[in-house]
């Protein structure tokens, strides 16, 4: 289990950060084996359900970054990258923001590497609005937990962190990583 939520962790590292993606064949549902142009793929482990649930992940990590213009448009420009919280050396815990051309587009990635949960963790949040979870890493449906946000949905607080006059509180499952889009802000 441990094995899978690092490789999830691993790839919405790399699908977040600029620059384009690769994947060699068969790493969309976890082979384990070294791909080997002689032979085909291992094919036989997705009859298992924790390569299945890795597969349906690596698809739903690509729909989101094809349908997230934070996640391709501004590949190599700064405009295009911020770190939210990149000092976390203590926690093994990272966050930065993409952004499309237009700025207010907008996708946070929260990353836990450590294999400790943190409830109640606190990060600088760049626009004082609701967030809206787009990918949990570890949604029962991908092999974890299930630990995602409640109503999926998290509003942030007018509590300076991390440099930004607001912030969110998220709890972070060991070895996961929260996608996160700011929602519009509405003027009544």
């Amino acid at each position: 289990r441990q094995r899978f939520a690092n490789l999830r962790l691993l790839y919405t590292y790399m699908y977040g950060h600029p620059g384009k993606k690769l994947l060699f064949m068969g790493g969309e549902f976890g082979q384990p084996s070294e791909w080997n142009h002689d032979d085909e793929l291992e094919w036989a482990l997705l009859r298992k359900p924790q390569y299945q649930r890795l597969q349906r992940f690596v698809s739903d990590l690509n729909k989101l970054y094809a349908r997230e213009p934070a996640c391709h448009q501004v590949d190599f420009r700064g405009a295009g990258f911020e770190w939210l919280d990149a000092s976390g050396a203590e926690t093994n815990v990272l966050a930065f923001v993409r952004k499309a051309r237009d700025p207010r587009e907008a996708v946070l990635f929260v990353l836990n590497f450590s294999d400790q949960a943190y409830k109640n963790y606190r990060i600088g949040a760049p626009y004082p609005v609701e967030y809206r979870e787009l990918l949990h890493s570890d949604a029962s449906e991908y092999g974890g937990s299930g630990a995602t946000l409640p109503g999926k949905r998290v509003m942030a607080e007018e509590f300076s962190s991390h440099g930004y006059a607001f912030s969110i509180v998220l709890n972070l499952p060991p070895l996961s990583v929260v996608v996160l889009k700011p929602e519009p802000l509405v003027l009544e």
